[in-house]
């Protein structure tokens, strides 16, 4: 029986390494270049085919499938003749076949950016893997749209750059921010494919190639709001009971919707405080930045654990899609008498546009993390704490997330001198 078989020339080398076909029957075999290498690391060896986290992974294992194949298919041509052949002749008919049908064809813009996305697929959270089709998609769109354009790896220079951002500005009437989540999620395609020797324009690190932003405008709920939320009856609608509980457990641990909508009671610990004091906090691992963070337990937070002690393991009522929860957020801020007019100012389309909305219109579970740091900063807490929660890393992208006005960030200023010693002159 005839048996075709992959192996690394090298598989313990630190460098990329040729594969071999090795092809037997009976006692007589041969081996064959596939005119392919990887990176032992990427190779599968129980399965000889590349591993999924291989950007090209598709492409080489129709390449290693459609060479397995034509193996197999010319032994059996072979055979068919019932006559004498050697192994030598199988070999170079083998090789003949596979310089008319080339192995080594190079990939393309479009299908490495595929490719790297199915590889990533299982190693990304599914919003990121969402992120990069949907750039995949637009970087698609925009080549149909100017077909005279083509996207290549030798063709991402600025000018590509300043015509895609003027196509998604324009035709796709994008806003700043959206643009910026594009042009990131490209230079990440670019970078991969830089470092694996595929791409070797770099246009894209130039400072002028930039992720464009624009601060946004969100809203936080100042402390009084909150309770306002909080002390709200809603006992006649449990689910709108349970949504404003788990939000108000997200103003006082920060954490994102992902994170505290998944609480687990391991999740709880007990300790002494410096006093002698117990008290409890929750420490959890975060699913964006896969740090663990420890916050103290708040006494609502507590209070709201204690109301659903009997009902749920975790203490904590179970949630329901961020979009729904979004949804009943704005009845609930709207009972709560949220009713504030707010203007917002986004850059869309190249305009600058400004609307006005009632404040619960713009309330969703994000709110409450960006609450539980705009008060606890406005409150004199120190920034670099509130980050150790938060996750910032920079002092300058925490203060571009807070939200304060002008007149709070004077009082904040005119409070810290009121502590101050004055001077005496003499």
């Amino acid at each position: 029986m005839a048996t075709v078989n992959f192996y690394l020339k090298e598989p313990n080398s630190s460098n990329e390494t040729p594969i071999f076909l090795a092809f037997s029957v009976g006692e007589k075999r041969f081996k064959f270049s596939t005119k392919k290498k990887i990176l032992p690391k990427f190779w599968d060896s129980e399965n000889q085919r590349p591993k999924k986290s291989f950007v090209g992974a598709p492409e080489l294992k129709n390449d290693l499938k459609s060479l397995e194949g034509d193996t197999l298919k010319i032994y059996t041509q072979f055979t068919t003749l019932n006559e004498p052949f050697t192994l030598e002749q199988l070999k170079n008919k083998l090789s003949e076949e596979t310089n008319r049908k080339p192995i080594n064809r190079p990939l393309t813009f479009f299908n490495f950016i595929e490719s790297y996305i199915e590889s990533v697929t299982n190693l990304r959270k599914p919003l990121t893997v969402r992120a990069y089709n949907n750039t995949l998609r637009h970087l698609k769109e925009f080549q149909s749209r100017f077909p005279k354009k083509r996207i290549d790896f030798d063709s991402i220079s600025l000018d590509f750059y300043n015509d895609f951002t003027d196509y998604l500005t324009k035709e796709k009437n994008f806003s700043v921010n959206t643009i910026g989540k594009q042009i990131k999620n490209l230079k990440v395609f670019l970078n991969e494919a830089t470092e694996r020797g595929i791409n070797t324009k770099l246009d894209f690190k130039s400072k002028r190639f930039k992720v464009i932003t624009d601060s946004s405008e969100n809203i936080y709920l100042t402390e009084e709001e909150i309770l306002q939320i909080y002390n709200l009856d809603l006992s006649q609608s449990k689910r709108l009971e349970k949504v404003k509980d788990l939000f108000i457990v997200g103003c006082y641990t920060g954490l994102r919707f992902s994170d505290f909508t998944q609480i687990q009671p391991e999740n709880i610990k007990s300790g002494i405080d410096n006093k002698g004091k117990p008290h409890k906090s929750i420490s959890i691992r975060t699913q964006k930045t896969d740090e663990t963070v420890m916050i103290p337990i708040h006494w609502t937070v507590e209070a709201i654990m204690k109301k659903y002690k009997k009902n749920f393991v975790n203490s904590l009522p179970s949630a329901n899609s961020n979009q729904k929860m979004n949804e009943y957020l704005k009845e609930i801020g709207r009972l709560a008498g949220l009713t504030e007019k707010v203007q917002t100012t986004i850059n869309k389309g190249g305009k600058r546009i400004t609307t006005s909305a009632k404040k619960y219109e713009l309330v969703t579970t994000h709110t409450a993390r960006r609450s539980f740091a705009t008060n606890l900063y406005l409150q004199g807490f120190p920034s670099i704490s509130i980050m150790k929660i938060t996750g910032h890393k920079t002092e300058k992208a925490f203060m571009t997330y807070i939200k304060i006005s002008p007149e709070q960030n004077a009082n904040k200023l005119r409070e810290f001198w009121s502590t101050q010693v004055k001077l005496q002159v003499v």
